[in-house]
């Protein structure tokens, strides 16, 4: 994981924004979609890296107290 999406992931996490966190999720997960549809080069680094920091972001949402 990128020490860039931790940091971003930390600071969302102390701001108990649970909507950043939320949108930030969806756009990874987005991202991985694309990711798994790309022809003429392989992608894996790509999809192991963004499905390590969709893990990160769920785990930090599974950490926030409900709404």
């Amino acid at each position: 994981m990128s020490l860039s999406i931790g940091l971003i992931v930390e600071g969302y996490v102390k701001l108990n924004n649970r909507s950043a966190l939320e949108n930030l999720l969806t756009h990874r997960r987005e991202l991985l979609q694309k990711l798994n549809r790309v022809t003429g080069i392989d992608p894996k680094e790509a999809i192991a890296q963004v499905s390590q920091e969709i893990t990160v972001i769920e785990k930090a949402l599974a950490a926030l107290p409900q709404e």
